[in-house]
């Protein structure tokens, strides 16, 4: 009798901790804040943002692998060539929107030319009958950037001015939703940490469609951080806001 009491006891023991450590995973995702709300930056060629880094095998990334937000593989920006022209190619909104100009501009030496096009350089090659030139074609590899589609709508295409690193939004996350950062994607950890957290000056090439951002999250409204970026996308900024 004694040992059929204590076999009791213990299954009842077994079953009391498995339910327990299914509770809480749930739990602790439903009570988790959105981060601290940002007034968004105006919407100019020229921003001055916060940049932080990450990567495919950081944990809260794993479920999703080496895949954006848009089903695409991520991808690494070819590494730092060198400063960027400095282009003061965009349009002022405002008539005193000099002062665009004046935070992305640097004193020092003047900074090199930068392009995505394809470029082309010949080197010598050794064969078995000697060398020979080779004409060797390259590209700069435009990088994934995740960020708040609401701000930075997704296909936004920007440049790093103090490095010249070209990048592409097309993910998002929890803690970007809302605020005025930018995530860059990172190959490894190792670069990942290098990177930290810098405020950039950065040269927006190509604005993405608002319109499209709004159609690919409206069907994901469960999830509150992009409840936040519809919210904004549809210009309730205050709802946006208040949402925790």
């Amino acid at each position: 009798m004694r040992n059929r009491d204590f076999f009791l006891l213990f299954c009842a023991a077994v079953c009391a901790l498995f339910l327990s450590a299914c509770e809480t995973t749930p739990t602790r995702t439903r009570t988790t804040a959105l981060p601290k709300y940002e007034a968004p930056l105006a919407k100019r060629d020229f921003q001055n943002v916060r940049t932080t880094a990450y990567t495919h095998t950081e944990a809260d990334h794993l479920p999703y692998g080496s895949h954006n937000a848009l089903g695409g593989q991520l991808h690494a920006a070819t590494g730092a060539i060198r400063r960027a022209e400095y282009t003061p190619r965009a349009v002022a909104v405002n008539d005193d929107d000099v002062a665009d100009y004046r935070r992305a501009s640097y004193s020092g030496p003047a900074l090199e030319k930068f392009s995505l096009k394809e470029t082309k350089t010949t080197k010598l090659v050794k064969t078995k009958h000697g060398t020979k030139r080779v004409v060797v074609s390259s590209k700069p590899q435009i990088g994934s950037a995740a960020a708040d589609w609401s701000r930075w709508p997704a296909g936004t295409v920007f440049r790093l001015i103090s490095t010249g690193q070209v990048y592409r939004v097309d993910d998002y996350g929890w803690a970007l939703a809302g605020r005025n950062t930018i995530d860059l994607y990172m190959p490894s950890r190792r670069t990942m940490n290098s990177w930290g957290a810098r405020e950039e000056n950065i040269q927006i090439l190509q604005w993405g469609d608002s319109n499209e951002s709004l159609r690919l999250l409206q069907a994901h409204q469960g999830y509150r951080h992009i409840r936040r970026m519809v919210l904004e996308l549809q210009g309730q900024d205050a709802a946006a806001a208040s949402l925790e």
